[in-house]
């Protein structure tokens, strides 16, 4: 049997995706109506470790190699993971920072002195600056770079354009993902 190579990268917008993130959704909101600390501390812990590792593992193994290769291997690869993960990582931050919020809440940490509180405060502000980052820029930018990729005569010079400071952001995004692992570590050990 021989094996037949996947030359069609199918529909950019892949909408039973957004089934599962609205399923997603839908089991943050038990947990966060439940008021359960197992399962909401399990629904943020999950959600952040998939939204910090997929982070990290493109920013920093995907990201070096995508820069080292032809533009047409970069192409094959850009036009079949942005779909996969155009719902996939908005759905983990938004879960990731809103489970956070309500756990910290439920467990006391919004009512902590400073300046133990500076650790709160901390881990509020990357998340939102990651999340903000991530919708915001990083994103859009994937989406844009992939709909020119897409054509067939795409601009790489305007794709170029695009990517220039992206990979930046990437690095900027894995950092706060590094500092906010030090600071949940802060949190299990206690304030």
């Amino acid at each position: 049997m021989t094996a037949i190579a996947d030359t069609d990268p199918g529909q950019l917008i892949r909408w039973h995706y957004l089934g599962y993130a609205v399923l997603a959704l839908g089991v943050m909101t038990l947990a966060i109506a439940s008021h359960d600390h197992w399962f909401l501390n399990f629904v943020h812990v999950i959600c952040g470790v998939l939204w910090t590792g997929i982070d990290l593992f493109m920013g920093f193994v995907i990201g070096p190699i995508l820069r080292k290769v032809g533009m047409s291997v970069r192409r094959e690869i850009i036009v079949r993971l942005v779909p996969r993960t155009l719902f996939l990582m908005p759905t983990l931050s938004i879960i990731t920072g809103t489970t956070g919020w309500f756990l910290a809440g439920d467990v006391g940490l919004l009512d902590v002195p400073w300046p133990q509180f500076g650790w709160v405060a901390a881990a509020l502000v990357l998340v939102v600056l990651m999340t903000i980052q991530g919708i915001g820029y990083l994103l859009p930018t994937n989406l844009r770079v992939c709909i020119q990729l897409r054509r067939p005569d795409p601009d790489f010079v305007k794709v170029s354009r695009m990517m220039r400071n992206f990979f930046f952001a990437v690095a900027m995004q894995g950092t706060m993902q590094v500092l906010t692992i030090v600071i949940m570590a802060r949190f299990v050990t206690s304030l």
